[in-house]
């Protein structure tokens, strides 16, 4: 997946860190004991806010695995929350394949044909498990597919395409005061990382002549400055949705998850989203993604 959305590290207290990464670690064995083991190697760091937004991270345990055999780490205990990230990380991440295949030729979709296959068995089971969901996944992948076909020169409506799965991926409680919140927070946020990763996605876009919809609204046919009329364009939109999920963020109830939330949002995004304007997310993604799992 994208893994765009980290929290700020240094400003969070050391023990929001640490239910942070317990939550971390519990959707990693979490997606091994629903998906299979080699389905860990899919866990992203976007579904880690999908279980926090869930409300994981109450009952702890030591547990160990290949990152760390000898100390152990603190791990949620198994909760529904976490089963739910678990499957449609698994859906998605599956559905992403499919679309990679669709737009890739033979011979550079060797490695996405390889994987669907690969996880098609723990597909099949996380969308029995969670049927809408891989409908609204299948839905909106193929009208965005559609868009991309189309060569539409559009920001707003691909990403809205992408942003409505993860607006679905919490199903309605019935309180609608609650849901709309959380389905706006969840909205914001996957319209963040669509137009962020079409950003990060701009020079190897250009090489291969694939759909950006960045390139296309604006004309380009090379990368723009980020500093240029571009740039400010997109940075502002991006920061408009940024806003947007933060203000629905007090509209629901408050948990020992929220300082985590916020941080996150108004941290962890606006980091990443300078570094990938800036160019040097590609340089550093690596040692901030380490960070995180120290």
């Amino acid at each position: 997946m994208f893994g765009y959305v980290l929290p700020l590290r240094e400003e969070l207290k050391v023990k929001d860190w640490e239910r942070y990464r317990a939550v971390y670690c519990g959707l990693c064995h979490t997606m091994g004991r629903q998906c299979g083991q080699l389905s860990r190697l899919l866990l992203s760091y976007d579904f880690t806010f999908l279980g926090l937004l869930l409300g994981a991270g109450g009952d702890r345990h030591n547990c160990r695995c290949v990152a760390a055999p000898c100390r152990g780490r603190s791990c949620c205990a198994n909760s529904p929350a976490l089963e739910l990230a678990a499957d449609e990380c698994m859906i998605l991440t599956w559905w992403k394949f499919q679309d990679q295949i669709q737009d890739e030729s033979l011979w550079k979709g060797l490695g996405a044909r390889f994987l669907s296959r690969l996880f098609r068995r723990a597909y099949r089971r996380a969308a029995c498990r969670r049927p809408d969901f891989d409908r609204l996944t299948a839905s909106q992948l193929d009208a965005l597919h559609r868009l991309e076909e189309e060569r539409r020169p559009s920001l707003d409506r691909p990403a809205d395409a992408f942003a409505k799965i993860l607006a679905g991926a919490i199903p309605p409680t019935g309180d609608l005061c609650q849901d709309r919140a959380t389905e706006q927070l969840l909205y914001h946020v996957g319209r963040w990382i669509y137009l962020t990763d079409a950003w990060d996605d701009l020079e190897e876009d250009l090489a291969q002549g694939s759909y950006n919809p960045v390139l296309l609204r604006y004309g380009l046919d090379k990368a723009p400055d980020p500093e240029g009329p571009e740039g400010q364009q997109l940075r502002l939109t991006l920061t408009h949705s940024v806003n947007l999920a933060l203000s629905a963020l007090p509209l629901l109830e408050e948990t020992e998850n929220t300082p985590i939330l916020e941080n996150i949002l108004w941290g962890g995004l606006p980091l990443v989203q300078r570094l990938v304007l800036s160019g040097k997310w590609k340089q550093q993604k690596r040692l901030l993604r380490e960070r995180q799992k120290r």
